[in-house]
């Protein structure tokens, strides 16, 4: 089961007289990524640097620092730590030394992984689609029961004798056996 961070994260450190601080938060999807990352740039700061992972999606940015020495690492950084669903963001502000291209991959990794390191996580929910069928009375009774479920009702797919559900995967099971005990036996329930 693949983990978020459960809340945002900062580090900050200096290294050689230059400041680097790391952001880090969770993300629902690429465009959520693309805002956050836009918001918490710092026009003052030196370079911008980012990287985000979002399933198999993932882009990273040097920001004007030498080609593989920012971004990479802060996406390797997310990697590492087996995380999903992260954006982090390391401003820095130059200090008058120059790191060299490896300095600049241990301290934009670095920064990044302890800000990863030391962040609250939680496991993501798989949300799956229930497609249940039973008679009207019984859809009703489930009706009521949704958030017992943790689940959501797709509008656009309601008939008299059908429901399609959105739910995390672990309550799948009791949904089901609640069905069975509703209907005798009788409800259907498919998952696409």
């Amino acid at each position: 089961m693949s983990t978020t961070l459960a809340a945002p994260a900062r580090f900050e450190q200096r290294i050689r007289h230059s400041r680097f601080l790391a952001l880090a938060t969770s993300v629902d999807d690429i465009a959520a990524a693309a805002a956050w990352i836009g918001a918490q740039s710092d026009a003052a700061a030196s370079h911008n640097c980012w990287a985000y992972r979002v399933g198999d999606a993932c882009r990273c940015s040097d920001d004007g620092e030498p080609a593989g020495t920012a971004g990479r690492p802060i996406l390797q950084a997310i990697d590492g730590q087996g995380l999903d669903r992260v954006a982090v963001l390391v401003a820095r502000w130059f200090g008058g030394i120059k790191l060299g291209a490896g300095g600049l991959v241990r301290a934009y990794g670095g920064t990044a992984a302890e800000c990863l390191r030391t962040a609250p996580r939680q496991f993501l929910r798989v949300l799956i689609t229930a497609n249940v069928q039973a008679t009207p009375a019984a859809l009703a009774r489930l009706r009521g029961r949704l958030a017992q479920f943790e689940a959501t009702l797709d509008l656009a797919a309601i008939s008299d004798t059908a429901l399609a559900l959105r739910l995390p995967a672990e309550h799948l099971p009791a949904l089901e056996r609640w069905l069975a005990d509703q209907t005798r036996g009788q409800g259907r329930c498919q998952t696409t």
